[in-house]
């Protein structure tokens, strides 16, 4: 009997051992919960960088518990047959991981804004690099111009999709600058344009234009996808879209031929270009070799004063005063501008104010209308007025190649201190001797007594 009592204690001991521990706990073992699925592959993170899921967040009640580990928790060790117990899993500090990136503007991330992430990593990946490259160079300034004026700071990539940054840029439309304003909202905003100078391509004084249309724009639609459309196509035209289709959603007005492809491009385009801008290196863009961000001082400067003059007194190249003044058209400041501002580089004020004294007296420089004769050429105006050729190609917008015609005007920059001749006045030789000819303009009052 007690062997019987012995051997049925055995047997109930091995039952015990052989059961599911989960029976007696009443738990079950289950790994971490599922990362949320991104909408995307082209903006899928790795499970390691990714933050952990919210408390509140479960997985679906259908799905078994080990369909959902297997899916989810993906460590990416070694393949191998042999056994992975001895590894052990290092978990990053929340101050050691990277932080997602904030935007100041609505990001909706959809088919056509994959579309141009994807075409300005492939087919304008050399371009875009060139413009990433460039837009540190301007984007810390226009950011504070933009704050300043009450508009989100990543509207600056704007100037990204417009021109890439680029203050000479010039659209067959005939928009001009980094912001791509054409003449009539240019001058609505204050921008002066003319063929002195084009402030449409000055930095500054363009992205402070932007910013007060781009805030009119979004007064009109309480939109800010709106407003972009509209900084495209102008806002009577997006007004008529939503008029004529009755939506206030800009992806709805794209699913209709009324805008242009241009248009409707505008926002993903903004969209992608922001996502790209923001965090280069999680869309492949790597060793950007960014341009050092713009700085200068800027100083009250006499009419028609050379930029030659300015650069020495500064102590820096033609060039780099160019640079720094991509408005201006010509060799000098503009005239009718008493108190124009010019931008030098910083640090450089002290010298430029000691020696422009000394090389600027003061006079104001004199031009002359030269009205063009038969016979007249570049180099025996340029002759004739004791001036060299280059201010006269440049001022007149002309080359060694242009030609000249009858009754053309030229304007002619005259050395200082030069008295300006007749209007007109040519030398010619006849039979050896040299004659003052005065040109048909001249004015003569006639007296009595005078006859031809």
């Amino acid at each position: 009997m007690r062997r019987i009592l012995v051997v049925e204690m055995i047997l109930f001991l091995s039952l015990i051992c052989l059961l599911p521990l989960s029976l007696f706990s009443g738990k079950a073992y289950s790994y971490p919960p599922s990362t949320k699925e991104e909408t995307s592959p082209l903006f899928q993170t790795e499970l390691e960088k990714s933050s952990p899921p919210s408390p509140k967040e479960s997985s679906p009640s259908n799905a078994p518990p080990s369909v959902e580990t297997q899916s989810v928790w993906s460590l990416k060790l070694p393949i191998s047959d042999e056994s992975n117990d001895d590894f052990s899993l290092e978990i990053l500090p929340k101050d050691q991981q990277k932080q997602e990136q904030e935007f100041d503007i609505p990001i909706v991330i959809n088919a056509k804004v994959e579309k141009f992430i994807q075409c300005f990593q492939t087919t304008a990946r050399k371009a875009f690099t060139h413009w990433l490259a460039r837009s540190e160079k301007y984007i810390p300034f226009m950011r504070n111009l933009l704050k300043e004026n009450g508009l989100p700071e990543d509207l600056v990539y704007l100037a990204l999709i417009e021109s890439g940054f680029n203050p000479y840029a010039y659209s067959r439309s005939k928009a001009s600058g980094p912001w791509q304003f054409i003449y009539p909202t240019g001058k609505r905003y204050g921008l002066k344009s003319n063929w002195w100078i084009d402030e449409r391509r000055d930095p500054e004084k363009s992205t402070i234009a932007a910013a007060k249309y781009l805030k009119d724009l979004y007064d009109i639609f309480e939109c800010w996808y709106l407003a972009a459309a509209g900084y495209n196509a102008g806002e009577k035209k997006i007004a008529n879209a939503m008029k004529r289709y009755q939506t206030e959603d800009f992806w709805e007005l794209t699913k209709y031929q009324y805008l242009k492809r241009e248009t409707k491009d505008y926002v993903p385009q903004m969209i992608a270009a922001t996502l790209i801008a923001k965090d280069p290196e999680k869309y492949g863009f790597i060793g950007i070799e960014y341009q050092e961000p713009l700085q200068y001082e800027k100083v009250k400067i006499p009419e028609v004063a050379d930029l030659r003059l300015i650069a020495q007194a500064c102590e820096v190249t033609v060039n780099e005063i160019k640079d720094l003044n991509p408005e201006l058209l010509r060799w000098c400041t503009p005239p009718d501008f008493p108190d124009y501002e010019i931008k030098i580089p910083f640090g450089k004020r002290e010298h430029f104010l000691k020696n422009f004294k000394i090389l600027h007296p003061g006079k104001k420089s004199q031009f002359k209308t030269h009205v063009v004769r038969k016979g007249d050429t570049l180099s025996t105006i340029a002759k004739h007025y004791r001036v060299d050729l280059e201010p006269i190609y440049e001022i007149n917008r002309l080359n060694k190649k242009s030609l000249l015609s009858i009754g053309m005007n030229l304007l002619i920059p005259l050395p200082k201190g030069q008295d300006p001749k007749p209007n007109g006045m040519v030398k010619k030789k006849s039979n050896g001797i040299a004659l003052n000819l005065r040109s048909p303009e001249m004015t003569y009052t006639v007296e009595k007594g005078d006859t031809l």
